[in-house]
């Protein structure tokens, strides 16, 4: 391979931009974001940011979809910890995000504890 195509000028491509330059411009808010935002961007999105407005870490993301103005998703979030385990209790927020993954609304929808197998509403 001849030096210039090493460094993507001889093959007419653009050299491509690292996974962790694109997480850090997204971070940082920088101009640059990843086209057409996936599921797992909008999931990390969301479980952090509410993150940062509870004081508590999601256990998990359960539902996610994209609307025409963003994302919704389901997170779980433990909110009661208790012994035996099956007991904690968890909440279910429904989040709501804009196209560039900004909080737009959280609300909790639900709660159950842990051991529970089915949460019908």
């Amino acid at each position: 391979m001849a030096a210039s195509d090493k460094n993507g000028t001889g093959s007419g491509r653009r050299p491509s931009r690292s996974h962790d330059d694109a997480r850090r411009s997204t971070r940082t808010g920088g101009t640059r974001k990843p086209a057409g935002h996936s599921a797992a961007w909008a999931m990390r999105s969301a479980a952090g940011q509410l993150e940062e407005l509870l004081g508590r870490a999601p256990e998990s993301v359960s539902a996610i979809r994209r609307t025409e103005e963003g994302w919704e998703a389901d997170v779980e979030v433990l909110e009661l910890e208790r012994v035996p385990e099956t007991t904690s209790v968890l909440g279910t927020y429904h989040v709501t995000l804009s196209a560039r993954g900004e909080l737009l609304a959280y609300e909790r929808t639900g709660r159950y504890t842990r051991g529970q197998i089915d949460r019908r509403r």
